[in-house]
């Protein structure tokens, strides 16, 4: 055996042993490779939240199904109205042709519309009204503007509070929904002259106000606002 082989072979026996060090040995009592999926699994199923799901055309999507129980017909309405009357049923045709109606959002919506428009209407802002009456109602408003202007008198008008938003009728023609809300509230408010002498109201005394209000909205439009299409008042 010539001296360069056994250099190779001493070579190899000192690289064999390095590796042997390093890796160790197999005895059978080895831990398995890590399942990521298994561990996955066993938390609940948790997905990767490196997946990200690319968005979709939604402006057009039909209302997702209900995850919850649905609500039983005797408590549809709770504390809105009774099962059977005509209210209920004008609020359940509403809901069967549009699924994301919530009345209670309404009335709470409509509490804000409400001192919105008698605010904007003390002071001639014919530009806030117009985008929340309808155009019969903008016209009747307007004209009473234009005879406050006509005559230079101006309205201060000033909430003290709302106490009741009441639902009290519902009722859906053809494409439109109608809602009809009486509002309570307490307000002092007056119309001054030129001179700035009363001529209406009283500038210090609070008046109990009960107005009758109905809105409107198409419900296949993708216009999500609803407009004041009625007055009337119980005093």
């Amino acid at each position: 055996m010539d001296i360069y082989t056994i250099i190779f072979l001493a070579l190899a026996v000192f690289i064999f042993l390095r590796l042997r060090s390093v890796l160790g040995q197999r005895t059978g009592n080895e831990r398995p490779p890590f399942d990521h999926t298994a561990a996955r699994n066993a938390l609940g199923g948790a997905q990767d939240k490196n997946v990200v799901t690319m968005p979709g055309k939604v402006i057009d999507q039909a209302p997702l199904a209900p995850t919850a129980e649905p609500t039983p017909p005797a408590d549809r309405w709770k504390g809105l109205t009774e099962p059977g009357t005509a209210l209920a049923q004008g609020l359940d045709a509403i809901v069967d042709k549009d699924s994301t109606f919530d009345p209670r959002h309404f009335i709470s919506g409509a509490r804000g519309a409400y001192e919105m428009i008698v605010l904007a209407f003390a002071n001639g802002d014919r530009r806030a009204l117009r985008d929340l009456l309808s155009s019969e109602v903008y016209e009747s408003f307007d004209a009473a503007i234009k005879e406050r202007e006509k005559n230079e008198q101006k309205t201060e008008t000033r909430f003290v509070s709302i106490d009741k938003a009441e639902l009290v009728g519902a009722e859906l023609r053809d494409r439109t929904a109608q809602l009809t809300i009486r509002f309570v509230s307490q307000m002092i408010s007056a119309t001054r002259d030129k001179a700035g002498n009363i001529v209406d109201g009283s500038a210090d005394t609070v008046a109990d106000i009960t107005d009758i209000w109905t809105f409107a909205r198409d419900i296949t439009s993708r216009d999500p606002n609803w407009k004041l299409v009625g007055t009337g008042s119980a005093n």
